[in-house]
C-alpha cells in the first residue's frame, strides 16, 4: 500500500489524513506549529469517536486507522511518501517553500499536490526542478465526508502524475473530477451565480426568505442565503472578491453591495447567530417561485458553459462536481437539458435590462449556448 504525506494539521489537513488512513494507506503528517503536531492524534481520535459510538466504526478498525497515522517533525521525514498533499495557509510563498523542501527528499516519481482553493497551481510549479510532478487535489470540507475531489492539472502536469494521484484518491473512496487550472476551478467558480443572482434579486427588492423558498421548492437542499449563512458571509465575500480579482472584474463576478453590507454589519450567519436569513427559515414559496429558480439556474448554466468553452473539463464533470460539491439536485447541464437552450437565452436576454446598467454584460451568453 502506498504512503501518503500530509502537510498541515488544521481541520482540512487532519480530515485528508483521516480519509487516506481510513482507506488503508500509511499517513505521515506534520505541521509547522508544534502544538498542532502534539495534539493531532488526540484530535483525530476525537473525530472518530462519534462513529465508534454510533456503531459505524468498530474499536478495532479505529485502532488500526490510528496506527496508520504517524505525526513526524517535518517534511524532512516524508521521503518515503508516494504522494504528498499540502493543506496550509493560502499563501503562495509558504506553499512553494514546502514543495521545494519536499522535492529534495522524495523519490523522483513521487507526486506533489496542493489543496489550494484559490491559487494558481502553475505558479506553484514554476520553481520546482520537476514541475510536472505537481498538481492540485482540492478536497472539500469535511474531507472524510465530502465525496468530491477536484484534480487540477496545469499545462505542464505529467500524465503519469495525474494518473497516480487519481488512482490513490479514488482508492480512498473519492469521486475525482478533472478540471483546469483556472480561478475557482469548477465548484467555486460555477457556484458564484447561485449566490450572485440571489444577491441581485435582493438588491432589486426581493426578500431573502422568498428567494430561498423558491430554490427549496425547485429541489435544492439549501437556498443561496441559507448556504451563505452556513459558510459565513465573510467567507463568501472573500471567495467572491478573490474570483472577481482573478477574472479581471468581469461583470459575471460582480461583488454586490448587499454582501459587503452584511459583512460590515457583523451578522455573518450561523457562527454569529444571525445572517441574511438565519435563525429564520425560508418562507412559503412566492407565486413566481418557478421564475426565481429559473433566473438563478439560467446564470448557473451560463457560467458552466463559459467554463466548458475554455477547455480542460467536460459537461459530465461539471455536473458531477456541482452535485457532489454543493449538493445540487442536478448540475448546470442537467438544468440546460430541462429548460432548453432557447429558454435559457431568453431569460438571460431579459436580465440584461432588469439588472443595473453597469452589469449588462453579466448576462452575455457563453459561446455555443
Amino acid at each position: 500500500m502506498a504512503t501518503v504525506a500530509v502537510i498541515g494539521l488544521g481541520t482540512m489537513g487532519l480530515g485528508i489524513s483521516q480519509t487516506y488512513a481510513a482507506a488503508g494507506f500509511d499517513v505521515l503528517a506534520t505541521d509547522a506549529h508544534e502544538p498542532a503536531r502534539d495534539n493531532a492524534a488526540e484530535r483525530l481520535a476525537g473525530a472518530l469517536a462519534p462513529r465508534v459510538e454510533a456503531g459505524k466504526l468498530t474499536p478495532e478498525a479505529r485502532d488500526a486507522l490510528m496506527a496508520r497515522f504517524q505525526v513526524v517533525p517535518g517534511v524532512d521525514a516524508m521521503g518515503a511518501a508516494d504522494l504528498a498533499i499540502e493543506a496550509v495557509v493560502e499563501r503562495l510563498d509558504v506553499k512553494t517553500a514546502i514543495f521545494t523542501a519536499l522535492e529534495a527528499v522524495m523519490a523522483p516519481d513521487a507526486v506533489l499536490a496542493t489543496n489550494t482553493s484559490s491559487l494558481s497551481v502553475a505558479a506553484m510549479a514554476e520553481g520546482l526542478r520537476n514541475p510536472g510532478r505537481l498538481l492540485g487535489l482540492h478536497f472539500f470540507n469535511p474531507a472524510p465526508v465530502m465525496k468530491l475531489v477536484e484534480l487540477v492539472a496545469h499545462d505542464g502536469s505529467a500524465p503519469e502524475a495525474l494518473a497516480r494521484a487519481r488512482s490513490l484518491t479514488e482508492a480512498a473512496g473519492k469521486t475525482v473530477i478533472a478540471c483546469p487550472d483556472r480561478p475557482g476551478f469548477i465548484v467555486n467558480r460555477c457556484a458564484r451565480p447561485f449566490y450572485g443572482e440571489a444577491l441581485a434579486l435582493l438588491e432589486e427588492g426581493r426578500e431573502a426568505g422568498e428567494i430561498d423558498a423558491a430554490m427549496l421548492a425547485a429541489g435544492y437542499r439549501l437556498g443561496p442565503f441559507g448556504l451563505i449563512d452556513l459558510v459565513g458571509a465573510d467567507i463568501n465575500l472573500a471567495a467572491t472578491e478573490s474570483l472577481a480579482t482573478a477574472m479581471a472584474h468581469s461583470p459575471r463576478y460582480h461583488v454586490f453591495d448587499a454582501l459587503k453590507a452584511q459583512v460590515s454589519s457583523g451578522n455573518l450567519g450561523r457562527k454569529t447567530g444571525k445572517g441574511f436569513l438565519f435563525p429564520d427559515r425560508p418562507e412559503t414559496p412566492p407565486a413566481d417561485a418557478a421564475s426565481i429558480a429559473l433566473r438563478i439556474e439560467a446564470t448557473l448554466v451560463n457560467e458552466a458553459a463559459w467554463l466548458l468553452a475554455e477547455g480542460g473539463t467536460t459537461r459530465d464533470g461539471i455536473d458531477t462536481a456541482l452535485r457532489l460539491g454543493l449538493n445540487f439536485p442536478r448540475g448546470p447541464f442537467g438544468m440546460l437539458e430541462a429548460h432548453g437552450p432557447a429558454r435559457i437565452r431568453e431569460v438571460l436576454a431579459g436580465l440584461e435590462y432588469a439588472a443595473k446598467p453597469a452589469l449588462k454584460r453579466r448576462y452575455l451568453p457563453a459561446p455555443g449556448l
